[in-house]
């Protein structure tokens, strides 16, 4: 394996991120470690922002220096005092704002790097066993794709390597920021993938290590521990959640090993009971450890994908939905930075809220759409529920506030309103800037796209989202009803009684997300208007339990998949990011707290009468004297959580490992390997031709023109025989895969698709039309193009000419004005 290579990309990581902590400890100053973890995520936004902007008006190699600079200068001007500066000193801004209990210790700032450090290596070796592209299994093609053209173009947005003459049509950031590591390390995109895709995984982790740790550390700083105490607290919730976030599964793994534990007798019935409405067949469970595939566990609910961040990083795609994840938990740490804000500085959450926040949703928007609408609801959540009110944010915002308790009163309605509208009222301003620094991607985006109505016989059943959202939903029921069950027992009542008639009412109604999403909404609302001492953590659990309920409503209708599947892809991926987060919190507080059911308030509502009430509180405080400690049983509750999601990662590693042994991180490495002859041609495409040519290959797709039926015989996109060249080198290709369907729209694919059958198959005339209408420069006859066109030959005409030549693969050159005579 390429020791060097991985060592000069963690280095790289280790100058980006020592450039950006001091704006890391400018953003997040009550932070552990001024936010240490945060600093890879800052590092590469900063730098795809910087870099996007300059690339509008000219983009090359000089881009990388120019982001460089500007990673440099936000961090100096933003991150460094001054004041301090004035009198020759240096010292980081952050000193000014944070207390002498955020100051930053040596751990504080090694156990993040470690983290980092130890996600990294670990993809490393995922990868280095299987650091394929291939078509198989996955949208590799797309995504290699997308790092080649971005490597070769001049100008932003990057040309569509699948529709030659048109720039792409998708998000594209995220390929962006790994094309600058990618020239900034000097590595060539072969192995710059899998590095890539490592380097994202490390930031993802620790970002999680980060917000988790902050956020517990603030929660027992408010209970009033303080010194190493709650530094430790904090690191135990950080690597809680670092694990939940980077290498926890869902449940389908630990059902598969209940399965296999049982007795014969009742392993079926139990496997059967346990996929009742999943994608997942009870033979699978019943198959125990040995028929374990790591792809089953990524598919449960029914016309859905249901992945969560280990799965896809070992699966090696370099998507989206994965690259928008580390900058999805940076969006959440700015929320909570704002909610660690002290009142009076104003300034200070205006900035956070109205600068940095619109920031990255600019960002967001050419990296992952989808996380936008996230961040956005983050926010307003954040607004409605932080100490500071939201209405503070706005110009004149005190006055309207003042008139609103004039009209409401100061009751509870008027605390709803004020809250939630001024939080609303707030975000919307927020939304306005992200949406102008997106406006260049938004208005060139696909179109086709619009929002529908979920038909019922579409939604979620009960068993599969428990298999897929189970854990985390054990542990924040646990958390929140012995957060609210801390107080009087009559709001305890109605709390849970409302929650219970909820889920109730959801199941008869055929809603069963509801029946799990509806209480949590309502015990984390409830826990936040009773003052049960709830932080930022339930803001992230409430924000995903909306999130799940609303894809259980509607959906995005789009030819990227069938029906809600894309969907719900997206969404499950911001909600595991988020819920895996806060569960890493949660965890801790269990853990150091017990679910904090105090019985005083209990005790002294039952007393309140007869004698009878008398001897049932005795009884009571008999039954808990024999059972063991609250703080026992959550102790018992977390390590059964922790269990249970562990399994997917070794024994999906294990089958890795078994199956795959390339030992290296070059991602090519199986073209020369497996498809030789076709290796030696596209690598004399790679080097010959650039950016502005097009090559002209047989669509990847196994459509016909007439109406995107199959042909017979013909093999899916999913194969190696679905545009090679045009993947591998980032030359363009007049119709590359079917993807572009989602993209440009069925009509104009399939005409395109026409115009390559009429290039290849058609008549004289037809041929000659058709490649001077695209204007294409190489003309690619390999086995697809035989086995789709028959015998392919271009030596008659003129102007063509056989420019390289192997067993397999014939590739002619185009001379357009001899052509054209």
């Amino acid at each position: 394996m390429e020791y060097l290579l991985v060592g000069w990309w963690l280095l790289a990581f280790a100058a980006l991120s020592a450039l950006a902590f001091p704006l890391c400890a400018r953003l997040f100053p009550r932070f552990p470690g001024y936010g240490a973890g945060l600093a890879p995520a800052v590092a590469l936004a900063t730098l795809t922002v910087v870099g996007y902007w300059t690339g509008r008006v000219s983009y090359g190699r000089h881009t990388l220096w120019v982001a460089l600079a500007g990673l440099v200068a936000v961090s100096a001007l933003v991150g460094l005092d001054r004041a301090a500066l004035r009198r020759g000193e240096v010292r980081l801004a952050g000193d000014r704002l944070a207390d002498d209990r955020s100051r930053p210790r040596r751990r504080d700032l090694t156990a993040p790097a470690a983290v980092f450090a130890a996600a990294f290596l670990l993809l490393v070796a995922v990868r280095s066993a299987d650091p394929a592209v291939t078509a198989a299994g996955g949208e590799k093609f797309l995504d290699y794709g997308l790092l080649r053209s971005l490597l070769r173009a001049e100008s932003l947005p990057p040309y569509d390597v699948w529709f030659a003459g048109e720039t792409v049509n998708y998000y594209y950031g995220g390929h962006l920021a790994a094309a600058l590591l990618t020239r900034l390390a000097g590595t060539p995109p072969s192995y710059a993938y899998n590095l890539a895709l490592a380097g994202f995984y490390a930031t993802l982790a620790a970002a999680a290590f980060e917000l988790a740790r902050a956020v517990a550390a603030g929660r027992a700083r408010g209970r009033g521990v303080d010194g190493d105490d709650a530094a430790d607290h904090g690191l135990r919730a950080g690597f809680a959640g670092a694990f939940l976030v980077a290498v926890a599964g869902n449940l389908v793994s630990a059902a598969r090993l209940a399965v296999a534990a049982l007795p014969n007798a009742l392993a079926e019935p139990v496997a059967h009971r346990l996929t009742r409405g999943t994608r997942v067949s009870p033979d699978d469970l019943l198959a125990g450890v040995e028929g374990f595939h790591y792809w089953t566990a990524s598919r449960v609910i029914p016309g859905t994908i249901n992945e969560f961040p280990f799965f896809g990083f070992l699966n090696g795609d370099l998507h989206a939905h994965m690259m928008g994840a580390p900058f999805l938990l940076l969006a959440a740490a700015l929320a909570y930075a704002y909610w660690e804000t002290p009142a009076e500085r104003l300034r200070r959450r205006r900035l956070l809220a109205f600068g940095a926040v619109p920031v990255l949703g600019g960002l967001q928007v050419v990296v992952h759409t989808w996380d936008v609408a996230t961040t956005l609801g983050l926010l307003w959540l954040t607004l409605t529920f932080a100490p500071a009110a939201p209405l503070s944010l706005l110009p004149r915002g005190e006055a309207l506030a003042a008139r609103l308790r004039g009209a409401l009163g100061e009751g509870l309605a008027a605390t709803e309103v004020a809250r939630t509208g001024g939080a609303l009222l707030a975000t919307g301003v927020a939304a306005v800037g992200a949406g102008v620094l997106g406006a260049p991607f938004l208005l060139g985006a696909s179109s086709g796209q619009e929002p529908a109505l979920l038909a019922a016989e579409m939604r979620s059943a009960l068993t599969p989202l428990l298999l897929v959202h189970g854990a985390f939903l054990a542990a924040f029921g646990a958390y929140l009803v012995g957060r609210i069950a801390d107080g009087a027992l009559r709001e305890v009542l109605l709390v849970l009684a409302g929650a219970a008639a909820v889920a109730v009412a959801s199941l008869a109604a055929g809603l069963p997300a509801f029946a799990v999403v509806v209480p949590l909404l309502a015990l984390g609302w409830a826990a936040f208007r009773l003052d049960r001492g709830v932080g930022f953590e339930t803001a992230l659990i409430v924000g995903g339990a909306g999130l799940i309920g609303l894809v259980e409503v509607v959906f995005v209708v789009e030819e990227a998949g069938p029906g809600r599947m894309n969907t719900v892809f997206k969404v499950y991926a911001q909600v595991w990011a988020l819920w895996a987060t806060a569960a890493g919190v949660v965890l801790a507080e269990l853990w150091a707290t017990g679910f904090r059911v105090t019985t005083s308030a209990v005790d002294a509502a039952t007393r309140r009468g007869s004698a009878a009430a008398e001897r049932t509180a005795d009884a009571l405080g008999d039954i808990r004297a024999r059972l063991p400690t609250d703080r026992t049983l959550a102790r018992a509750l977390v390590a059964l959580l922790l269990l249970a999601t562990a399994p997917y990662a070794p024994m999906a590693l294990g089958q890795h490992a078994a199956v795959h042994d390339a030992g290296t991180l070059d991602a090519t490495a199986f073209v020369e390997a497996e498809h030789p002859s076709e290796a030696a041609a596209i690598d004399w495409l790679d080097e010959e031709a650039t950016h502005r040519d097009t090559l002209l290959e047989a669509p990847g797709a196994s459509y016909s023109p007439e109406g995107l039926a199959a042909n017979p015989g013909e093999p899916g996109i999913y194969t190696w025989r679905a545009n090679p060249a045009s993947s591998l080198t980032g030359i363009p290709t007049v119709a590359g895969w079917s993807h572009e369907v989602g993209y440009r729209g069925r009509e104009a694919y399939t005409e395109r698709v026409a115009a390559v059958d009429r290039a290849y198959a058609g008549s004289d005339a037809e041929r000659v039309a058709a490649l001077r209408e695209y204007g294409v420069d190489y003309v690619w006859v390999g086995p697809t193009e035989r086995d789709r066109y028959g015998d392919v030959s271009f030596d008659r005409f003129a102007g063509i000419e056989v420019a390289y030549e192997t067993e397999t693969v014939t590739v002619y050159r185009v001379d357009s004005e001899e052509l054209a005579t």
